[in-house]
């Protein structure tokens, strides 16, 4: 059984998530954390509840979901996991982030890549690699069939979706993403988006303005 514990980070608001298993291992989705003060809430939950983290993913790499990548990298010992069309966008984030007043350290060690339908395993628990393109390139969401979540990235938001105004961003690959990906899975399925408040997959079908009759 996994917990998942989320942070809000850096000027962006992005939500970094940490999840855990009964053994204490932990995996790091999209470390957000730009100040050091940030960097210490992170280590100090991790240090306080005993956990052990060992793996780093990233949904995607826009500035604001790798900020923490080289810190985490380098206070931990991890190697990134991230989609190969990511690898193009994790190294444009530094020129973004001087573009938006937010330098920044890119993370710059091996990359290790994860493709549609693979599985990342914690303990006895598992996620499934759902490939949802759109709003980056190689956008990916890790899915907990036995817990009923998705770790979902910038891809659907509460009553909204991902910006594709952004390079390499595409609007209706988004949207597809979302029909095929998302809006198959259990209406019951909890959504923990890349920003903002969790929701559910029924909810945004229900009630999505991007959606409504997809």
């Amino acid at each position: 059984m996994l917990s998942i514990k989320s942070f809000e980070f850096s000027p962006i608001q992005e939500n970094t998530y940490l999840l855990y298993d009964d053994q204490g291992k932990a995996i790091i989705i999209d470390p957000g954390c730009y100040f050091g003060v940030e960097h210490e809430t992170l280590k100090n939950f991790i240090t306080r509840n005993g956990l052990s983290p060992v793996q780093l993913l990233n949904t995607h790499c826009h500035l604001d979901h790798v900020f923490g990548n080289k810190w985490v990298h380098e206070q931990y010992g991890l190697e990134l996991y991230l989609h190969p069309e990511e690898e193009q966008v994790l190294a444009y984030a530094p020129t973004a982030g001087i573009r938006w007043s937010l330098p920044f350290d890119n993370y710059e060690g091996p990359l290790h890549f994860l493709e549609a339908g693979d599985t990342v395993t914690l303990g006895n628990s598992t996620l499934k690699v759902l490939f949802t393109p759109g709003h980056s390139p190689g956008s990916i969401c890790f899915y907990s069939e036995e817990q009923g979540f998705v770790i979902g990235g910038d891809v659907l938001f509460y009553e909204s979706i991902g910006r594709t105004d952004l390079p390499l961003g595409d609007h209706e690959t988004l949207l597809r993403s979302i029909r095929e990906q998302l809006f198959t899975l259990p209406d019951n399925t909890v959504v923990y988006p890349g920003h903002g408040r969790s929701t559910t997959i029924g909810y945004e079908k229900r009630n999505n303005p991007f959606l409504l009759g997809t």
